[in-house]
C-alpha cells in the first residue's frame, strides 16, 4: 500500500487558491492540512521557528505557500505589511524548509514585470516590477532562490479568479446588478486563470517532480474589457462593457500593460497545457451560478 503524501497549505483556509489547492489536493488522494493568519502569526519575529516547529509536527511532504499580500492598490500605502507577507514570510519559509525533506511551493504573478514587452513573458525574461505588490512579490522570489533549496517550485501566475474571495469577475458581476453600463479598461492584457485549474495543474507539477520556476496560467490572452464581456455575455446579462484606456480609470498604481505568461517551462515538464481562458471561465461561471445569476 502506497504512503499517504501529506501538504500543509498556508492561505488554505479562506484564501481563493489556498482552499482550491486544498481541494484539488484532497481529490487527489493527499491527507491536507490548512493553517493561516488565525493559527500562524506571520508577522513573528522568530517565523521561521515557527514554521519549523509546524512543519516537524505535521510532517508534509510538500508544503504550498498560498498566503500573501495581494491588494495591489492598498501595497502602494502599506508598503512594509505588503513586504512581511510577500517577501519575508516567503523567505522564513524557505529557512525552515533548508535543512527538511519537505518541497516548497510558492506563489508569485505576472506583475513582476514592468509589461513592455509584446510577446509572452517566459521564465528567462528579466524581472522589473514597477508597483509594491510586483516589487515585493520579486523579493519573495529572490528571498527562495538565493536559500539554495533542492525541491521547490516558484510558480508565477496572473488575473486569477475563483471561489470564497471577492475577485476581478465578481466584482463585475455585482456592478452590473445595479447598472447598466460600465467603463472597463482595455489597454492592459494578461492571462486570466481560473484558480481550480492552477491548483489541479500545481499538483500535476509536484506529483510528477518539478522543480524550478514555472509560470502557470489559462491558455490565451485577453484585455480587462473583453474578460469583463465574456463573463457578462456568458450570464446575458443586460449591462454594456465600455472600453476605456488605463488613464481614462483613476488608479494609484502602475501596471503593466502586457503581462501575458507563456507556460511551455509548465508544459514540458508535464506534458499538460492548460486549457483557454474563456473554457475555464465559463466552468466557474456555470458552478458559480448554475440557475444564472
Amino acid at each position: 500500500m502506497a504512503a499517504i503524501s501529506k501538504a500543509l497549505v498556508l492561505g488554505g483556509k479562506r484564501g481563493m487558491l489556498g482552499a482550491a489547492l486544498a481541494k484539488a489536493l484532497q481529490a487527489k488522494g493527499w491527507e491536507v492540512t490548512a493553517l493561516d493568519g488565525s493559527d500562524i502569526d506571520y508577522f513573528s519575529s522568530n517565523l521561521s521557528d515557527v514554521l519549523a516547529e509546524a512543519v516537524d509536527r505535521l510532517a508534509p511532504n510538500c508544503v504550498f505557500n498560498a498566503a500573501g499580500y495581494t491588494d495591489v492598490e492598498k501595497a502602494e500605502q502599506e508598503p512594509e505589511e505588503a513586504a512581511a507577507l510577500n517577501r519575508s514570510l516567503p523567505a522564513a519559509l524557505g529557512r525552515a524548509l533548508r535543512e527538511r525533506p519537505a518541497r516548497l511551493v510558492h506563489y508569485s504573478t505576472d506583475f513582476v514585470f514592468d509589461g513592455r514587452k509584446k510577446t509572452p513573458y517566459t521564465i528567462d525574461d528579466l524581472p522589473n516590477p514597477i508597483s509594491v505588490y510586483g516589487r515585493t512579490k520579486y523579493e519573495g522570489e529572490q528571498a527562495i532562490l538565493s536559500l539554495g533549496l533542492a525541491r521547490f517550485c516558484i510558480i508565477r501566475t496572473a488575473w486569477l479568479y475563483g471561489f470564497g474571495k471577492k475577485n476581478f469577475v465578481s466584482k463585475i458581476l455585482d456592478i452590473c446588478r445595479e447598472k447598466k453600463n460600465i467603463a472597463v479598461v482595455y489597454d492592459q492584457i494578461g492571462s486570466p486563470t481560473y484558480a481550480a485549474d492552477l491548483a489541479k495543474h500545481s499538483v500535476e507539477l509536484v506529483e510528477l517532480g518539478g522543480n524550478g520556476l514555472f509560470h502557470i496560467v489559462n491558455s490565451g490572452q485577453a484585455n480587462w474589457s473583453e474578460l469583463a464581456s465574456e463573463a457578462v455575455n456568458y450570464l446575458q446579462m443586460e449591462c454594456q462593457i465600455t472600453p476605456v484606456t488605463a488613464q481614462e480609470f483613476a488608479s494609484k498604481v502602475q501596471r503593466p500593460a502586457y503581462s501575458v505568461l507563456d507556460c511551455t517551462s509548465f508544459t514540458q515538464s508535464t506534458s499538460v497545457t492548460p486549457r483557454p481562458w474563456p473554457q475555464a471561465l465559463r466552468e466557474y461561471l456555470m458552478l458559480e451560478f448554475p440557475d444564472g445569476f
